[in-house]
Formats: structure tokens, sequence, C-alpha cells
């Protein structure tokens, strides 16, 4: 389910990516208090929680946005060069937005901790990549390719992990994937409210824009073997626990299983590296060696169904999501096309022993489009809801769903996985001077610097979104209500394709606002009208 494409992204919509496009001003911010705010009124006063962080959003949008909560900082380096700039607010490096006044000072931070580094004789760094998903096989490529003596260790090299597959647009030309792993190009997308009300959506697509839809186990094979191909060592292993050196620059100790088809039970082995990215996932060990902390996470439950051509045709290029209590209670499910057959999965945080309830009633609202389909696979597995509160240690760094990072409300985690495992391991490139010099945690605060810049309020945002929309059935009908607006469809597809800033209009932005207020309302009318009914 990590990086499904989500229309629950689309459907938060001209709200919430108008809210991270202007960050610098109060007025997307109001947009999606006022919106929220007629939420709490419709529904008994709930979700205080919520509009206590848009509060808190509106009031502060003025100044540069704090990382996340629980991320702490090193000392600089003694190398680190800090200049001041008065009236001008840098953008994130990288950032697409150029830079832009304010009122406010702002310091200019540059850490070049590698230049200070011990340099290291007669031998590159070694850095380990324990996991072989879309976050390390993209580490482990930028490590291998920037000089850096690079092994990444995985147990299951045929993996498919339950997950939607949903990837954007960019990440096609950004990470170079061939056409032949894009199983699917989907340019429609049903959402399905609880009363089996369908919005179309994709209606503002240009010809040559999709989303891809991809298998787990060919998009992340094609990404390991194309490390392999730049040099990095690919190590059929089960990571088991490392030790941690007392020292700068002693070496850590990995222990692990590994399995060269000798036995079946493995043998144990031992790697010695200077620095380790864990994208383990969400049950990373890694993160426990380095007591990163817990976060609250997520069941996926997923089914891969084989439905006759003819039904299959149906699903050609489009996919479904189905929202209601039905068929979870604080998410959605889903019908998304594969090459040959639909995944059909859901998830949920606050009831995970019902999952498999939750799993049939998705099932049984798409009956009918998938009558006569054979189930050839079972999946589950854990996502995670929260970035963990310490993303760094040392000289060990955490990436993908390992460090918590995918979206809240539209679950999507593929790019998310990839972008930061390219972010983390250009940071130790590039402060070890292509594999050089020694690294340290300076090094690797390049990286979650840079991260919680790009995309806090994104996450932050999609966190919001899910407690006001995704908390009852009449939240729901006025979620699915607001995706029929071609000006949400726009805004939400050109964030989510290309994962740049996309500036609202402010006249649309002020009739959106107006436009959920009234959804919310009438959809709470209607639920007291049913209510009336049924008493009756």
């Amino acid at each position: 389910m990590a990086g499904c494409m989500q229309a629950a992204a689309m459907a938060s919509s001209g709200v919430s990516f108008t809210v991270s496009s202007s960050l610098s001003s109060t007025h997307a911010c109001s947009v999606a208090s006022e919106a929220a705010q007629a939420f709490v009124r419709a529904d008994g006063g709930a979700c205080k929680s919520s509009l206590r962080v848009l509060s808190s959003l509106s009031s502060s949008s003025k100044h540069s946005f704090k990382t996340f909560e629980g991320l702490r900082f090193s000392p600089l380096s003694a190398a680190a060069a800090v200049s001041e700039v008065k009236g001008l607010q840098m953008p994130a490096q990288g950032s697409e937005m150029g830079p832009r006044r304010t009122t406010s000072t702002t310091t200019v931070v540059t850490v070049y901790a590698g230049k200070s580094s011990p340099k290291l004789q007669g031998r590159k760094l070694r850095v380990a990549v324990v996991g072989g998903g879309p976050a390390g096989g993209c580490a482990a490529e930028t490590l291998a390719i920037g000089g850096v003596e690079t092994f990444l260790i995985e147990r299951k090299l045929d993996n498919a992990k339950p997950c939607g597959g949903a990837i954007p647009l960019c990440m096609v030309s950004e990470f170079d994937l061939p056409p032949e792993i894009i199983d699917r190009k989907v340019t429609k997308m049903k959402m399905i409210s609880p009363s089996n009300v369908a919005v179309d959506v994709g209606r503002t697509l240009n010809d040559d824009e999709y989303i891809g839809m991809v298998r787990r186990e060919v998009l992340d094979s094609f990404l390991r073997e194309r490390a392999e191909k730049n040099g990095a060592t690919i190590i059929n292993g089960l990571f088991l626990r490392m030790e941690v050196p007392k020292d700068e620059e002693s070496p850590y100790i990995l222990h692990y299983t590994k399995f060269d088809g000798a036995s079946k039970m493995g043998t144990p082995a031992v790697l010695e590296v200077d620095a380790v990215i864990g994208a383990d996932g969400a049950n990373s060990r890694v993160a426990k060696d380095i007591d990163a902390g817990e976060y609250d996470y997520a069941i996926a439950f997923q089914e891969r169904i084989k439905i006759p051509e003819d039904k299959m045709e149906y699903y050609e290029n489009l996919a479904e999501m189905y929202v209601g209590d039905d068929v979870s209670p604080d998410f959605y499910g889903w019908v998304f096309p594969k090459c040959d057959h639909v995944a059909v999965g859901t998830g949920t945080v606050i009831n995970k022993p019902a999952i498999k309830k939750y799993q049939t009633a998705t099932r049984n609202r798409a009956k009918d489009k998938i009558a006569g389909g054979k189930i050839i696979r079972v999946e589950a597995h854990p996502i995670p809801e929260h970035p963990r509160p310490r993303r760094a240690s040392n000289r060990v760094a955490l990436v993908g769903d390992a460090a918590g990072y995918v979206t809240k409300c539209s679950g999507e985690g593929i790019y998310f996985a990839a972008k930061s495992g390219r972010m983390c391991a250009e940071a130790i490139v590039q402060g070890s001077a292509n594999g050089t010099r020694m690294v340290n945690e300076a090094d690797l605060r390049v990286y979650l610097e840079k991260w919680d810049k790009k995309y806090w309020a994104t996450y932050k945002v999609l966190d919001i979104l899910q407690k006001v929309f995704y908390r009852s059935n009449p939240a729901r009908e006025a979620f699915v209500e607001m995706c029929a607006d071609d000006y949400v469809q726009k805004m939400t597809f050109d964030s989510y394709l290309y994962k740049v800033v996309v500036p609202g209009n402010p006249l649309d932005d002020i009739k959106l606002a107006f436009n959920t207020i009234g959804s919310l309302i009438r959809a709470n009318a209607l639920r007291k009208e049913s209510q009336k009914i049924t008493v009756g």
C-alpha cells in the first residue's frame, strides 16, 4: 500500500496542496482552517486536535516551518560556514521555489563536515544498506556511482510487499524507469463514497500524463540490479543486529545470516562498515539498534485477484478507491490494475484486529466488477503512520518506511522511499568527498534538514486532512463530492504527478473553501435525516 497513488491525496486536493504551496502566507492555511471548523460544527464538535494544528500552521506560516517533532540536531562542526541574510528567506536546497522577500531574519547554514573528517588511507568509505526496496535500491545505486564501497543486504530478493504500487509520473523520469516495468498507465479513477456515489477523476490529465502501476517485486528487483551494475555488492542475507562502535572511526559490525543456496538455514556472517543506511521497512532492526523510537502503524491487507479478461478490460486504465466505515474506519479500500490481475486491499490503524472484515467489505463493494475472480496471492504488512522520533544517530540514518515516510490520507510511500534513499546517499557521497573521507552525524543531518524543509508541510497537511475527512461517513461523502470539482482535480494531479509546489488561484481557493463547507454541512444533514428514518 505504501506508494499508492491514492486519490485520497486527490480529494484532499485543493485544500491540501494549496496549503503546502503557499507557506509564506496565512491564506491557504485559513482556507483549510475554515473547512475544518465547518466539519467540527457539522460533526458535533470533534476533531479539536486538527484545529489546533491548523491554527498553529496559520499563526506560524510567516516563519520557517520547524522540523519533525523529536528531531535532534547535533552541534555543527568547526568547519561549518554560517552566513546571516537579513530580509531574504532562502528555500531548501533543491527547492523549485526561488528566494522570496520576508520581514524576518533567517540564518543560512552550510555544513562542510566531510572536508574536516579524517581522510581514508588505501580504501574507500564502506557503507551497508540494509533493505532492498525502493529506498535501499536507490541509496545503493547513488552510493556506488559516487565512489563509495557499497553493500546491500536483502533477504527476500523476490519479495512482493503488499502495496497498491502506484508511482507518480515524475518518478519515471527522475529515476529513469524503463516502460517495461510499468504494468498499467492509469488515466482514470473512480472515487466511491459510503453510499456508493461514484465520482470520475482524471478529467484534467493531458494525453501524455498518467499514474504508473507497478508490481513491487518487479520494481524492487530492477532497482537492485541497477545498483549492482553500478558497483554495489548485493548480499542475499537476513540482517540480525549490529554492534555500535564507541568512537567516531571504528567500524560498525553487522551480523547477518547469509543465504547462498548451499543451506536453507543459511550461515552466520559478519560485515564491517563505516556507515549504515537503514532501509529495512516498518519493522526496521536498524532502527531498534539505534533506539530510534516507536511510531504508530497501519496494517495493510491486499489480495491479488485474477479476473476474467472481459472484467480486466474495465480496469485497463482505471483504478478505484472506496471510502466508508465498512471498508476502513480511518483509511480506504482500493482496486488497482496490474499486468494480468487486480490488487484489492485496505488498511487501518485504529482497528487492526478487524482488518480481514474490512478486506471482505472492500471485496464486496467491488464484487460485480471482479466476479469470477480467483485469489492468487494474499499479502499483509505494517505501514508506518508517522516519522520516527530519531532518524539519524552517529553514522547511521533511516530512510523510507524505516524512517516513517509514508504519507497519511494518501498512503503514498514508493516515491518518498526512493527519494529519501537517494537524498541520504547523496549526503554521504558529498560528506565523504566521493568516498575518500570518513563521515559523521553532521553529514547525515544534511539529508534530514533538506528532507524536512522540502516535505514537512506535505506530511503535516495530509495528517490534518485525514483527521478531518476520514473520521465519519458524512465527512467521507463530502470528501468524494469535492473530487468532482475540476479545480480540485487539476491541483491535486499536478501536485501528485510532479511532486512540485503548485500555486493556487486565490479566488478559486476561496470558492473551494465555501464548497467544502457546504459539502460537509449537506452530508451531515443527510446523516441526521437518515437517522430519523431509521428510528421511525
